[in-house]
């Protein structure tokens, strides 16, 4: 190899050493560059009948390795050129920020492949979905967590090759002195969020897919990142609301402990009306319901009003948008069954005739 490049080097003594530094390093980059179109499409032929695991890896691990071959051929042909000091201080410095980076995205993507790894035993379409929205939710909070992370130790390792502002490099990867403490006032509501995610992916007061009951607007967390969460609403709107909302509000989640709920139906009804009849259409209607889950059914009396009858039903269902449209069939097939049987029984207005003017002393209709 020495002498190839002594021989290399008598030959083109005539030309400038910069063309010659200038002509090896596009070189480089387009040998490299080549190399891992060779390499990657003889490795995607060789998987395209394999797992689709191993398809998605190497797709995802494509444009990393393209900048590590690139970096590793700048290298050697930085090693080569006939530079002068200057230059060659510039691009060695310029090659250690790259391989800085290259190690952050190798690192970010290392992470991102165990999370889907990891994942994969977990189905969220299942009808109990409770673990597998626990581990997805864990495991996107901490992965995006990780990454932030990843980024502030990249920029920090990057500053810290530089000479004039290393105290600066050196105070972000402390969060220390004078400096650290002003970047850390002027990132309070990052930091404060930040955190706020680390208590969400242990406590878990939220999970994906939840169904929630926030801002008075009922929905389910669709997306949850690195400083806020995606609530889509029944209407497909959708609802951005900070991390530290779900540390620091009160809200309802339907789906906490499981994904079965039990939904409410109230009706209000003369005092005419046989409870008895009114209890066994209600479980007459549940039993022929697809959406029940066979678990709760109840008629209550729960209030006298001065006019009418207060009755609760409680049916449940094994989610939250299958107890909805329970609820809304039950409403539908009950007055449709009161007006057909008890049509009385519908809430009445009664009036007192003996209290109208000119009225006193006459009987009241019966």
């Amino acid at each position: 190899m020495k002498e190839f490049l002594s021989d290399l080097d008598d030959r083109l003594n005539w030309l400038p050493p910069w063309f010659v530094g200038f002509v090896l390093i596009v070189g480089a980059i387009i040998v490299g560059l080549v190399a891992h179109r060779l390499l990657f499409n003889m490795l995607t032929r060789l998987v395209s009948s394999w797992d689709l695991f191993w398809r998605s890896l190497i797709s995802r691990t494509e444009r990393p390795a393209r900048f590590a071959i690139v970096v590793a051929a700048l290298s050697f042909a930085v090693s080569v050129a006939p530079l002068t000091d200057v230059q060659s201080s510039l691009l060695r410095h310029f090659l250690l920020i790259a391989f800085i980076a290259l190690i952050a995205w190798m690192t970010k993507s290392a992470v991102h492949i165990w999370m889907i790894v990891y994942l994969r035993r977990f189905k969220l379409d299942a009808e109990d979905n409770l673990l597998a929205r626990k581990h997805v939710t864990q495991s996107k909070i901490m992965q995006r967590i990780a990454d932030l992370l990843i980024v502030i130790l990249a920029i920090a390792a990057a500053l810290m090759t530089f000479e004039p502002v290393r105290q600066y490099g050196v105070s972000l990867l402390a969060s220390a002195g004078v400096a650290g403490i002003v970047l850390g006032l002027a990132l309070q509501p990052v930091l404060k969020n930040l955190f706020a995610g680390i208590q969400l992916a242990i406590t878990q007061p939220i999970r994906i897919d939840d169904a929630l009951l926030v801002e008075g607007e009922w929905g389910n967390v669709e997306e949850i990142t690195s400083t806020y969460v995606v609530v889509k609403l029944w209407d497909w709107r959708r609802m951005i609301l900070p991390l530290s909302y779900f540390i620091e509000k009160p809200f309802q989640n339907w789906t906490r402990e499981s994904s079965s709920l039990i939904g409410t139906v109230m009706i209000y009804l003369d005092y005419s009306v046989p409870v008895s009849a009114l209890r066994r259409e209600v479980e007459a209607i549940a039993a022929a319901s697809a959406l029940w889950d066979r678990r709760v059914v109840n008629v209550a009396v729960t209030d006298f009003r001065e006019t009418v009858l207060e009755i609760r039903i409680l049916v449940s269902a094994s989610s939250a948008g299958r107890t909805f449209d329970l609820r809304c069939e039950m409403r539908e097939k009950l007055i449709d069954f009161v007006q057909r049987e008890y049509p009385k029984a519908l809430p009445q207005l009664r009036m007192d005739l003996r209290d109208l003017p000119g009225n006193e002393g006459h009987a009241s209709p019966a």
